[in-house]
Order: structure tokens, then C-alpha cells, then sequence
């Protein structure tokens, strides 16, 4: 099989595994009484990502190759899942917040490595076949995303937005993924035998990567936009689905099919793939991460703005911005870490990006915008009308926004990168 066509079907598996649970997760937990614990459970993919995916990418740089490390913890990710679906089966409504949160936390504790990992045996195989990362890898990635739709769709239509059943098609989807992990090109560990420090040995020199100003500021200024990462995921689908207590939009399709149409947001992120080399040579990394930055505050904006009803032109302007908030800002930042890294650290580099962005970032992000929703939304009195729950809502998108505005100035103040297009040199 072509190597390309090997590498579209992992990453269209990948986040097939994600996709099935990500953006729906929240509305299964307010089903069954865990409103507000839903920053718990997307939390702790933050949590985890702070050592997880730098732990295992050290292990796939220095002793297990790369689609080995794959492959080892989507069966270990699709076991626990599986057990989170079995439990959530059998418990209902009157499941346990502790023994659900545990088994989806270990099922996590290994899913988020896998995604550092993939890009890593992508770029691996795509230089070892003498082909450029660059520019070949964004159409395998675009594949990544149309899997992640393509859960939503199965998880919306097989009526799993509000119950377990999401857990089991994602625990299903990791076995498989698992097994076709070992298929794929191996990827090459460092068998340097020269004497090397204790850090260098556990292939920590990833973390002196923030001696280089550049670079420092570059991983500082990821972890405050990935503050921004999961906030829509973990909160979008409850936010839409609480318009169905205001009869005029009760019927509506947003409401009835969320994941629908919040699956527009991924839709976006397959063509914006697509526009990442274009922009990377023609603008540079800055300017590519503050058009990211700015479309994370039309996101939020857009959502404080829209409604299922009239208004729902503005919520599908808010799914259109996303591709550019998130591509823009993950996929472009992957490939710059990539670029600007030795070989012998990318592994270790790349984990080190997704603990700064979906662990640091994430972990904060999530419990700080629970907070912010509890406030203005859970903790409202029972008597508290539709409009009044939006109303909270809508103050919740707008404090979002204004946060991201704050991280876009800020990055264009202090990162300091000239871009010159290709045939020059950076400095």
C-alpha cells in the first residue's frame, strides 16, 4: 500500500478515537447529573498531557519505536475506555462520578501520547521515503479530521450524544487502531553510545529548548492560547443544547442535532489544512499564530452573538473560524517545533509542545471556564428562565473572547520572528 495512503488511514483512526467522544462528552454528563464536573473530565486531558505524551515521546526517542509506543498505548486507551462504556451501561443515571472519572482518566492518560506520537512516526516515515514534511503531511492530517467527523456523525445519528455509548465506539476504534499501529514503517531510536549526561539519557534535552528566547517564548505563548483548546469542546453541546428550553428554538435542527452541527467546525479545519504550507512560507509562524489567536476571539464571539433559530448563521460562522483557530495554531505550531528541532529530540520536542498546549494550557483553560460557567450558568436559581441561562452563557463567550484578544496583543508585542520566504533564511 502507498506509504500516503498507510499514513491517511492512521491519522483518519486517530481522531476517529477522539472525535467520538470529545465534542458530545458534555451533554452525556449533564444527562446524568455532572454539569458541573464537566471541566473534570475534560481537565484531566490537560492534566495528563503536562507528563504523559513528553514520558512516552522520550520512550519513543530513546527505546521503543514510535509505532510500537503507538500501538502499545491505543490498546491500553481502548481497554479503559471500554470498561468507562461497560460501567456508564450499567450504573445509568446513578453512576459514580469517582469510578466513571477514573476509568475515562486512564483511558485518557494514554490516548493523549498517541497524538504527539502519530505526527512523529507521520514525519519519520515521510523523510525516511525522502518526501518533505512540510508539505506532504498537511493532506495526510486533513484525513485526521474527516475522521473526527465522521465519529460525530456516527455518535449524532446512532443516538449516542446522550449516553455511554460514545465511550464504547471510541474504545472499539482505539483496539483497531492498535493493531494497524504495528503495520506501519518503524521508526528509528537513537543508539548513540558515547558518554551522555543523565538528562540527555532520558532524552530531556527537549527541555533546553527554553534556553533559546525564541523558543521559550514560543512554548509560553502556546500554553496561554491552549487555554482556549477545549473550552468549546467540553461546553459547546450543553451550550446549544440549553436552547431547548426556550420553546421558540426547542425543535430547531442545532438543537436537536448538535454534534451536527457543531461537526461544521471540523469541516472548516479540512480545508484550512490545506492552506497551512501557503501560509507558513508566504506569512511565517507569527503571523500564522496571531491570525490563530484572532479566530479563537471570533469563535467565542460568534457563540455569544447566535442562536439556533435566526441567529444560527452566527454559530455556523463561529464552526467556519474554528478550522483557522485550531489548524493555525496545532498543526502549523507541530510543524515549526519539528522544523526548528534535531532529530534525535523531535520525539521528546513534540511532547513537549502538547504539555505545554493540551497540559498546562488545557488543565487551566477547562477548570478556570468551569468556574466562569458555573457562575453564571449552573449556579443560577432553579426559577431562572431559558433567556436568563443564556444570557449567563452569552457573558461566559464574551469574558472567553476578551481573553484570547488579550494573548493575540500580547504575542504580537513580545514574539519577536522575522519571516523570510523560502529561499531565505529566518532570524
Amino acid at each position: 500500500m502507498n506509504l500516503k495512503v498507510r499514513l491517511t488511514v492512521m491519522n483518519f483512526l486517530e481522531y476517529a478515537v477522539w472525535g467520538a467522544y470529545l465534542t458530545s462528552m458534555g451533554s452525556y454528563l449533564v444527562k446524568i447529573g455532572m454539569a458541573e464536573n464537566i471541566g473534570w473530565f475534560y481537565s484531566v486531558q490537560g492534566f495528563v498531557s503536562l507528563f504523559m505524551p513528553a514520558l512516552v515521546g522520550i520512550v519513543a526517542d530513546r527505546w521503543l519505536q514510535g509505532q510500537k509506543a503507538l500501538s502499545l498505548c491505543h490498546l491500553l486507551a481502548g481497554v479503559f475506555m471500554l470498561g468507562a462504556s461497560v460501567y456508564g451501561f450499567e450504573a445509568g443515571a446513578d453512576a459514580s462520578f469517582s469510578i466513571l472519572y477514573s476509568l475515562y482518566a486512564l483511558s485518557v492518560a494514554f490516548f493523549m501520547p498517541t497524538i504527539a506520537l502519530a505526527n512523529s512516526v507521520a514525519y519519520s516515515a515521510l523523510e525516511g521515503a525522502g518526501l518533505d514534511a512540510v508539505k506532504d503531511f498537511p493532506p495526510i492530517r486533513v484525513f485526521g479530521t474527516i475522521g473526527f467527523i465522521c465519529s460525530m456523525w456516527v455518535v449524532d445519528l446512532g443516538g449516542m450524544q446522550e449516553n455511554v455509548g460514545q465511550f464504547a465506539f471510541s474504545g472499539a476504534l482505539s483496539l483497531i487502531l492498535a493493531v494497524y499501529a504495528l503495520t506501519l514503517p518503524a521508526c528509528p531510536v537513537s543508539h548513540a553510545t558515547q558518554r551522555k549526561s543523565l538528562a540527555e539519557a532520558l532524552g530531556l534535552r527537549a527541555f533546553t529548548l527554553f534556553k533559546q528566547p525564541r523558543m521559550a517564548l514560543f512554548f509560553v505563548f502556546s500554553m496561554f492560547l491552549g487555554i482556549c483548546l477545549q473550552i468549546t469542546n467540553g461546553f459547546a453541546s450543553p451550550f446549544i443544547f440549553s436552547f431547548g428550553d426556550i420553546p421558540e428554538y426547542a425543535d430547531t435542527f442545532g438543537v436537536q442535532h448538535a454534534n451536527i452541527l457543531i461537526s461544521l467546525s471540523q469541516i472548516s479545519e479540512t480545508c484550512c489544512i490545506l492552506l497551512i504550507p501557503f501560509f507558513l512560507s508566504r506569512f511565517g509562524i507569527k503571523r500564522v499564530m496571531l491570525i490563530a489567536m484572532l479566530a479563537w476571539v471570533l469563535r467565542f464571539a460568534f457563540f455569544a452573538m447566535g442562536n439556533p433559530g435566526g441567529g444560527v448563521w452566527l454559530f455556523v460562522l463561529s464552526m467556519l473560524v474554528y478550522g483557522v483557530a485550531f489548524d493555525f495554531f496545532n498543526i502549523s505550531g507541530s510543524l515549526f517545533v519539528n522544523k526548528e528541532t534535531d532529530a534525535g529530540i523531535r520525539s521528546s520536542a513534540q511532547g513537549l509542545f502538547m504539555m505545554m498546549t493540551n497540559g498546562l494550557g488545557a488543565t487551566v483553560g477547562t477548570l478556570s471556564a468551569q468556574a466562569v460557567i458555573n457562575h453564571f450558568v449552573y449556579d443560577l436559581p432553579s426559577t431562572a428562565t431559558g433567556h436568563e441561562v443564556i444570557a449567563g452563557w452569552n457573558t461566559c463567550w464574551y469574558l472567553f473572547a476578551a481573553y484570547a484578544l488579550v494573548i493575540a496583543v500580547l504575542f504580537a508585542l513580545f514574539f519577536k520572528y522575522k519571516h523570510v520566504p523560502e529561499g531565505g533564511k529566518t532570524s
